[in-house]
């Protein structure tokens, strides 16, 4: 049996969740997260964090910085030539700017960085994108980068995609300088919500905090990441809002803190690579219109994008508080599991 350019209908099952209580850009609202998934359990788990962000005073949630990247190569003959192309590019950000703006009416380069190993040089471009996710109007930016250096610098096309983008890709970098949206959220939980809501107390989350999060990822190797599973609410997330869900290797990327206080749990997760949009392909959907709808995205603002990307953060902290929550009690996560994963109730 042959398929030759099939389009097949599929369905992957989709809750709306929420109130989750936010503040961002000094508003305070509530706000509803679509979540597409076939662990059923993630729905539940968002619910009950949600009712903590409800019962505590909200999730506070900033956008610290917004920028696509794309990293090109470029070959020379020796490292003299080499070197003399990383410094003409490095004082040149003006021309290389202007190129990049003339490229679409979006694009506006924020930063470069420049690295030679041997005869080839690597330039990995940092752009804002506007409410576009970016890919490809990073890509076309580049290609009219590359044009203007192998003019200036008489150097060869070595790969439009030199790897320190770091496109997909768990990397150290993406940590350290970011790609797409770097996303932080923050609650402080009173301890008599530790206690109902999460069943549990504000001394035994840091502890697994500590010991699951921190000294496990060590032991693991993760690079730049400490965290229970910030890849299963980007994933449902990214799906249900038309993104390219493969962002979600480098968007994974991120640390969970959590802190005791007298009276309660101070408890954050940051995420330096949010790859997500509001415009461009996979918005033509009928389901992701609707559920971009429903978040308040779907509009002409400026901003979209980046209220996107704090809503799907709120949520992220929402359930990484409600798994630590549920594992610092031995066995209630396979039970949860067992429940929710068996039965057919609706939320």
């Amino acid at each position: 049996m042959q398929f030759r350019d099939t389009e097949f209908n599929t369905i992957v099952p989709t809750k709306i969740v929420g109130p989750i209580s936010i503040t961002f850009n000094n508003i305070k609202e509530d706000v509803f997260s679509p979540v597409a998934t076939f662990e059923t359990p993630l729905w539940y788990s968002i619910k009950r964090g949600a009712l903590v962000s409800q019962k505590a005073d909200g999730i506070n949630v900033y956008v610290q910085d917004d920028g696509m990247t794309r990293s090109v190569i470029f070959y020379t003959e020796n490292l003299h030539k080499a070197l003399y192309c990383q410094q003409w590019i490095e004082q040149n950000n003006l021309k290389i700017s202007e190129v990049i703006s003339l490229s679409s009416r979006y694009a506006k380069l924020k930063k470069l960085t420049t690295e030679v190993v041997g005869n080839l040089v690597f330039l990995r471009l940092n752009i804002f994108v506007g409410n576009a996710s970016g890919h490809n109007m990073v890509t076309k930016a580049a290609d009219a980068v590359i044009k203007l250096i192998k003019e200036q610098c008489f150097v060869s096309y070595s790969s439009i995609s030199g790897n320190i983008c770091a496109d997909k890709k768990n990397s150290a970098i993406n940590g350290l300088l970011g790609r797409g949206k770097r996303c932080i959220a923050e609650i402080f939980v009173p301890e008599k919500i530790c206690n109902t809501i999460l069943r549990t107390t504000s001394k035994k989350i840091v502890d697994l905090n500590i010991h699951k999060n921190l000294l496990g990822s060590i032991l693991a190797g993760s690079v730049r990441s400490a965290n229970a599973h910030f890849a299963n609410i980007l994933l449902a997330m990214y799906l249900a809002t038309g993104q390219d869900v493969a962002n979600i290797v480098e968007g994974s990327q991120g640390i969970t803190f959590a802190e005791l206080r007298e009276d309660g749990l101070y408890f954050s997760v940051n995420i330096p690579n949010m790859i997500v949009g509001t415009v461009g392909v996979g918005k033509e959907q009928n389901f992701v219109k609707r559920n971009l709808q429903i978040m308040k995205c779907d509009g002409n603002s400026e901003t979209e994008s980046c209220r996107l990307s704090a809503i799907i953060c709120a949520t992220v902290l929402c359930s990484e508080l409600s798994l630590l929550a549920a594992q610092t009690n031995e066995g209630e996560l396979m039970q949860a599991h067992i429940k929710f994963e068996r039965n057919k109730l609706c939320m």
